[in-house]
């Protein structure tokens, strides 16, 4: 069972990105991730525990989450019913204890699990905090049974961002640091060969010509994702739109076919037909027009 990650057969990890997880793993500290959403960041927890041949637990943050439930909860409601009802399970206050994902990350044995903790800057600004002590130690105290969870084996922590909030400064110290950047023209075309094998290279070199033009656009609210990109490539395929269409030079025509997979906001949708509209009057406004 290999120890280093190198990417898989599904992942295109540049090389400072595996520096970055090969890191965290050897210094036994979680790895924090952060990029523009659609870069495959929650992916690369899924990858990685392919690679580790290794359990994955992830914990999806939402607003509402409480660092606490990571740790478990205790049903004080239903037991108190219970009671009332003299149901016998009201004798063991360990039937009224969910486990949250870090207790499950820290009962795993045999091989380190991997545990995802997906968008932890959703969460309120005193989340990151709560976890600092039990990410450090990898245990924790449970009041209602009196005892202490240990991990058996320290899990890999990967914890991904989308900077939708800063973190306190206190967990980013205790934590390796990587942003994955935008990938390159050359790293796109290796992602796309690795989802769409065999895929036309000229349909491809006009679809990412568009793509990375699109994201140049002043004023864009949300620029296209690697995830966007891949859609709309499907659905080129499907549509059997090629190259030849893609290539056409119409300054009027700005908006490429099928955008609705890659423009996601009426924001910019309007933007480009504002430009196509420019465009237009421009050209007809030329000496000789």
């Amino acid at each position: 069972m290999t120890t280093r990650f190198e990417g898989t057969k599904d992942y295109v990890a540049t090389d400072d990105l595996k520096v970055a997880v090969n890191a965290a793993i050897a210094l036994q500290r979680p790895l924090l991730i952060k990029g523009e959403p659609g870069t495959g960041k929650t992916v690369l927890a899924e990858e990685i525990a392919k690679a580790l041949g290794a359990p994955l637990i992830t914990w999806h943050i939402k607003s509402t989450t409480k660092a606490h439930q990571g740790l478990y909860e205790y049903d004080a409601v239903t037991r108190l019913r219970d009671s009332q009802l003299g149901d016998e399970r009201v004798k063991d206050v360990k039937n009224y204890i969910k486990k949250g994902k870090l207790w499950e990350a820290f009962e795993s044995t045999g091989a380190r699990p991997v545990l995802l903790i997906d968008e932890i800057d959703k969460a309120d600004i005193e989340f990151p905090n709560d976890l600092l002590q039990e990410l450090d130690r990898m245990e924790f105290y449970v009041y209602e049974t009196d005892e202490t969870i240990k991990a058996a084996v320290r899990p890999v922590v990967i914890i991904t961002s989308n900077n939708e909030k800063e973190l306190p400064d206190a967990f980013l110290r205790r934590c390796f640091f990587h942003y994955i950047k935008f990938p390159e023209a050359d790293t796109m075309n290796a992602i796309v060969e690795v989802h769409y094998p065999g895929i036309k290279q000229k349909l491809v070199a006009e679809a990412l010509r568009i793509f990375y033009d699109m994201r140049k656009v002043p004023g864009l609210k949300k620029k296209p994702s690697t995830s966007e990109l891949l859609d709309w490539l499907k659905l080129l395929m499907v549509e059997d739109i090629g190259e030849d269409i893609l290539k056409e030079k119409d300054p009027t025509k700005l908006i490429p076919p099928l955008h609705g997979a890659l423009l996601k906001n009426e924001q910019d949708v309007h933007l480009f037909e504002r430009l196509a509209f420019l465009a237009r009057r421009e050209g007809a406004t030329r000496p000789g027009q």
